[in-house]
């Protein structure tokens, strides 16, 4: 299990337990997270599950495969810890990753 901090763009953030194997996405949607919205339903299909890795995570979350660079292309605002949430692994390594959720999804 890990923790995982969404903080909306609003600065409200979401603390939520989650089981290793899942992603990121799957547990935003799972507890309700405003702002993410997965169209595809994590089929790295869309951009609707964008987020931003705080910086102090971007390291132990790695950097995105091509796949997922190219749909980056279609999210709102990428910046260089943008990240897509369906493609983000719950580990141990994981516990207290903060994400945050942009003002709004492609």
């Amino acid at each position: 299990m890990a923790k995982i901090t969404y903080i909306a763009n609003d600065g409200t953030k979401f603390e939520v337990e989650a089981e290793n194997g899942t992603t990121v996405m799957e547990n935003a949607i799972k507890n309700a997270v405003p702002g993410i919205e997965a169209e595809c339903g994590g089929a790295c299909a869309c951009a609707t599950c964008h987020v931003y890795v705080d910086d102090a995570w971007t390291d132990k979350v790695g950097s995105a495969e091509a796949m997922e660079e190219d749909m980056l292309d279609f999210a709102y605002e990428v910046k260089p810890t943008s990240r897509l949430s369906c493609q983000v692994k719950v580990s141990d390594d994981l516990d207290g990753l903060i994400v945050h959720v942009p003002e709004r999804q492609a």
